[in-house]
């Protein structure tokens, strides 16, 4: 009894201890009687958790203290959201409620909390329709930034403390974050976020690269700071002469971002040259800062050859999110390319702390980038026709791309995503002027709609009363805006077409003496495999089906009791039952790992060894993708209920199929080499090689057929061994292949 005391008095100072350090970070922002209403926040928390506890046994209330820690500290927020942030799970978790909060710290406070609230639920760890509640969790923007932004601090907490939490939720939550959240802090400008969020997601859904990269990292270290500190002096030197003051260190990229740079190159860790960037961090006054950074990227650039296909200026155009800086990649020392990055304290605040530092400078700054931001993002959701899933990928798609600026005939600015058309530029004027183009001028010069805009463009669209959005245009437009409206444009027309197919159909099933009713709207429905009694309705009426059809319906007698079940509602359990078939000890799947029927997805071609997961189809049964599938994220983050746990059991001698790419130095009997090493060395099957030689270079892909993953890497250590070979790697399908051969 003693001993829980002492612990209890243990965790009393450890509480301590962290509020104070909260308070130390808070400091900045602080005025008069901040630091009161900071206190009894903590102390309404602190109450209402005392008998709560985190999965780690920790109290609960380290939680709510370290979401308010990185919102004051790594975001840069302000007394009212450290306050929301220490009291952000009362409402939900706890007796007290929104009004007791309003009556303590006011109205905007108890705004922010409910918001918080509202979107707790969202990716809840049983939530299905993620991308439904992401776009409720946008709509809180409409009301105030800050929700977004603490709950951004909230889940990055999480991330940071997952290690107790079991394996699947750990993937879950990690898909999550790289499908939703990451993306989230990027638009916002939050890049160390950003990079950390991925960092730690990945962690968790690719834990043995990850481990590999980050002790890679760490035995290059000193060789690193070593190479920094070089490469550095000379600069200082400089600068100093020419009384500028700045700050400069190296930056390590991130593991995730490194590990991006292996795959799409398809190089070794050693080969990743800019592991790190160099940055330099002017201390200059407002009205020097655009010529204090050109002068210091003069002295860089005398000093070291800088590539010049590698020079972004984001000084004179800054990003959307406010982002300012010079980048230039130059050849370091020892002949490696180093990037190097310019930008005054101002600018580095901004692009570490995003949004929240801009409303710091914001006198100074005439920049309403995030009004427009969100005034974006309100347009889009106040569209009630948008799918939730339409809507996401659009969305998710803006948050990624790079701007273009574009110019009307009045010089006005129009700012769009790179890859956007004439079409996109219309709907961006305005829904009328988009729905009712016909071409446009760039540049004076007479353009289809499809026509890609470049930066700098000027544009003139034309119009024509006659002219309605069609479905083709949805195949080039690149805005969530234009997407948009040309969907609720086509719902439109589309639930038109479908009233004049109602009158039709009720005639016609008149004349066939059948009853019109709900029941057999359904049934009909059914017959013809289609998703809605609208879509019956709407091929009625364009004459996709007549009246043999419907007379055939009648003949076949194909009565159903009742309408089918979405297969959304499908109970789990009757899925799992459905799917056992043969005895099969390859697989386990489910909760208590049974021996289920399943199919490998070939989107990855997961074999034996693989860390995988299992995926409940709508007709297919259950397919297996391994966890690092391209479609991982995707199925993870919308699809949660769908998902079930697999695991490899040893199994008996089965083959599965998998394909190699082998690059090498063309030679005299390479390829008789190879297959040796493939069908007599291994006694594998070989199911197809293709091979490509051109000026020397051999490039090849064979599909062969391995036991597990520990038979998969010996024969490609064994085939690395072949002389003239260079590199060996498995694909994921054959449509991989063909993709990169194109």
């Amino acid at each position: 009894m003693n001993e829980l005391v002492i612990d209890l008095e243990a965790e009393k100072k450890e509480i301590l201890k962290r509020y104070r350090a909260l308070l130390r970070a808070c400091k900045p922002t602080m005025q008069k009687g901040d630091k009161r209403m900071i206190r009894r926040a903590f102390d309404m928390a602190l109450e209402s958790h005392q008998n709560m506890r985190r999965k780690s046994g920790e109290p609960y209330i380290y939680h709510p203290i370290a979401v308010a820690q990185i919102a004051a500290q790594e975001i840069g927020l302000g007394t009212t959201s450290i306050v929301c942030a220490l009291l952000h799970d009362v409402v939900e978790d706890t007796d007290i409620t929104l009004d007791d909060i309003e009556r303590e710290f006011g109205k905007k406070t108890a705004k922010i909390i409910d918001g918080l609230t509202k979107i707790s639920g969202v990716f809840d760890y049983n939530s299905s329709l993620q991308a439904e509640n992401f776009r409720k969790m946008l709509l809180t923007l409409a009301d105030d930034v800050r929700v977004i932004l603490i709950k951004l601090a909230d889940r990055l907490h999480n991330m940071r403390t997952m290690d107790f939490m079991p394996r699947d939720k750990q993937l879950k939550i990690s898909s999550e974050t790289v499908y939703l959240y990451a993306p989230l802090a990027h638009r916002l400008g939050l890049y160390t976020m950003k990079s950390e969020l991925e960092d730690l997601a990945m962690k968790y859904m690719e834990p043995e690269t990850y481990k590999l990269i980050a002790s890679q990292l760490n035995e290059k270290k000193t060789e690193r700071e070593n190479f920094v500190k070089d490469f550095i002096e000379p600069i200082d030197e400089i600068l100093k002469e020419q009384g500028l003051e700045a700050e400069m260190y190296g930056r390590p990229k991130s593991i995730n971002s490194i590990w991006n740079k292996i795959r799409k190159k398809n190089i070794p860790f050693e080969e990743v040259y800019d592991l790190f960037a160099i940055r330099i961090i002017l201390n200059s006054k407002p009205e020097n800062e655009k010529s204090d950074c050109w002068k210091a990227y003069s002295i860089v650039t005398d000093l070291y050859r800088p590539n010049p296909d590698r020079l972004r200026d984001w000084i004179s155009s800054p990003k959307a999110n406010g982002y300012e800086s010079l980048h230039t990649t130059v050849m370091g020392p020892k002949g490696q390319w180093v990037e190097v990055q310019i930008r005054t304290k101002r600018m580095n605040e901004i692009a570490e702390k995003g949004f929240a530092a801009h409303w710091k400078y914001k006198e100074s700054s005439a920049d309403g980038g995030l009004d427009q931001w969100i005034h974006k993002i309100r347009e889009l959701l106040n569209n009630p026709e948008a799918n939730a899933l339409d809507f996401l990928d659009d969305f998710k798609m803006n948050l990624f791309s790079d701007e273009i600026f574009i110019f009307t005939p009045k010089g006005a600015l129009i700012q769009l995503p790179i890859n956007a058309t004439a079409l996109d530029f219309a709907f961006e004027i305005h829904t009328d002027i988009g729905s009712s183009c016909i071409g446009a001028k760039v540049n004076h010069k007479l353009v289809p709609l499809a026509h890609k805009l470049q930066n700098g463009d000027q544009v003139e669209i034309i119009t024509s009363s006659k002219q309605v959005p069609k479905e083709d245009w949805l195949s080039f437009v690149v805005t969530a805006k234009a997407k948009s409206k040309i969907k609720s444009a086509l719902k439109e027309e589309k639930r038109k077409v479908a009233e004049d197919g109602k009158e039709i159909l009720e005639r016609k099933l008149k004349s066939l003496k059948i009853t019109y009713n709900t029941d057999n709207l359904y049934k009909l429905t059914y017959y013809f495999k289609l998703p809605s009694t609208q879509d019956l309705f709407y091929n009625v009426a364009k004459g996709l089906i007549d009246l043999k059809q419907l007379k055939e319906f009648v003949a076949s007698e194909k009565i159903i009791e009742t309408r089918p079940e979405r297969p959304e509602t499908v109970p789990f359990d009757g899925l799992l039952k459905k799917n056992k078939g043969k005895d099969s000890d390859i697989l386990l799947i489910g909760e208590d790992l049974q021996k289920i029927d399943y199919k490998l997805s070939a989107c990855c071609n997961p074999i034996p060894g693989d860390d995988v997961f299992g995926f409940v189809t709508v007709s297919e049964g259950i397919k297996i993708h391994r966890t690092n599938c391209p479609n991982a994220a995707k199925l993870l983050s919308n699809y949660g209920y769908r998902i079930v746990k697999a695991k490899w059991d040893s199994q008996k001698e089965l083959a599965f199929l998998t394909g190699l790419r082998i690059k090498g130095i063309d030679d005299v009997g390479l390829i008789n080499n190879i297959t040796k090493v493939i069908s007599s060395d291994f006694k594998v099957n070989m199911r197809s090689i293709t091979v490509d030689s051109y000026e020397g270079i051999f490039d090849g892909s064979i599909m062969v057929y391995v036991n597990d993953t520990q038979h998969l890497d010996s024969l490609i250590k064994r085939l690395k061994e072949v002389k003239g070979v260079t590199s060996v790697n498995r694909f994921d399908s054959e449509a991989d292949i063909i993709d990169k051969a194109s």
